[in-house]
């Protein structure tokens, strides 16, 4: 029999797309709940994120897909075949690492090609499908070349173009921006979005990192305490955050108490509202109509470069952060300073309510 090899996308049929469907699955090591009983479905071709903090279950979860974990209850399905059974090396998905776990003493074109000689796939097969996988991890001027004399970008494409290689259904990521530093993780996470949308494969991406979810993922699953607190586009999970775990974790919120957001609004429950929504108020600066406005004094002014954050102590012993864009023009930045008396507004509708 013959071994797949990496074809360009337009030779792709739809069938050749997998999709990922989680049912009730739960994991237990002992006495300790890891998973507790979890649905996940993911579409054909699509890019999605498990995004959470250390223990909240999402690395269990790709194991557990990958088939290197095996599920305590519930059912693993992959392209419409119940896969909950089958071994690892039996199910349809390949997985990139952190650890790029590359042979160092073989060339690129030799690394690349390992798993179709592993499968008995022939010489000219071979070279055909390296050079293909190679052009698409914008890499075939290196295929001669050793690890070592790659950097560490080039080093996690190669690992990326290894598991393409081999036309998994799906192709699982465990956090393999990890090891880079941030500007290269920074490029890398558009080359990945990039390459996935060239080889159209479904791709299931672990990361604690709020901002490497929301940039490179059709969906992201906000992982906690071994469930899925919240899934959906990356403008929806950051925008209207469901739970306030989902809004703190995501990025910078502020929290406003149901109380007192009944005092502000009328309605008692729990606010929340994103720093670059809350703006500081001249002395004489009018509100708009509908606007939230509250008093307070500058605990604290934090210079980042593309933005200033003012920290202020509002009423009630409410903390609130502001966060406005720099300008690079003096007259328009932010000019304030600890001590300082201020007033905050923000706009109803840019607070969500949590439920």
């Amino acid at each position: 029999m013959r071994s797949p090899v990496l074809t360009d996308t337009a030779a792709m049929t739809t069938n050749e797309r997998g999709d990922v469907h989680l049912s009730g699955v739960s994991k237990s090591f002992g006495e300790t709940v890891a998973v507790k009983d979890l649905d996940l479905e993911v579409r054909q071709g699509e890019f999605v994120s498990m995004l959470g903090p250390s223990g909240s279950g999402k690395t269990t979860v790709l194991r557990m897909i990958a088939g290197f974990e095996d599920v305590t209850s519930g059912t693993i399905r992959i392209g419409g075949d119940d896969v909950t059974s089958l071994p690892a090396h039996k199910r349809p998905v390949n997985t990139v690492f952190q650890d790029y776990a590359l042979f160092p003493h073989m060339t690129i074109a030799e690394n690349v090609a390992y798993g179709l000689k592993v499968r008995g796939a022939g010489t000219a097969e071979r070279k055909d499908a390296v050079a293909t996988a190679l052009r698409q991890v914008r890499l075939d001027q290196h295929a001669n070349r050793l690890p070592h004399q790659l950097s560490g970008g080039q080093r996690q494409r190669i690992a990326l173009a290894r598991a393409l290689i081999l036309r998994p259904r799906v192709l699982l990521l465990d956090e393999p921006l990890g090891a880079l530093d941030k500007q290269l993780r920074e490029e890398m996470q558009i080359e990945l979005k990039s390459i996935q949308r060239e080889v159209g494969i479904t791709f299931i991406f672990v990361t604690h990192d709020q901002e490497e979810a929301l940039t490179l993922s059709d969906r992201v699953a906000v992982f906690n305490n071994g469930r899925i607190e919240q899934i959906g586009t990356a403008r929806e999970v950051y925008e209207y955050p469901q739970t306030e775990f989902v809004a703190r974790f995501l990025g910078l919120s502020n929290i406003i108490p149901g109380e007192l957001a009944g005092a502000l609004t009328g309605t008692v429950q729990t606010m929340s509202v994103r720093p670059e929504r809350v703006r500081l108020l001249a002395a004489d600066e009018a509100v708009h109509p509908g606007d939230i406005t509250l008093e307070g004094t500058v605990a604290e002014v934090v210079y980042t470069g593309p933005t200033t954050r003012v920290v202020v102590d509002a009423a009630d012993g409410l903390r609130l952060l502001s966060e406005t864009q720099n300008t690079h023009h003096p007259s328009a930045d932010v000019d304030v300073a600890r001590g300082d008396r201020v007033r905050v507004a923000w706009a109803v509708d840019h607070a969500t309510r949590i439920p």
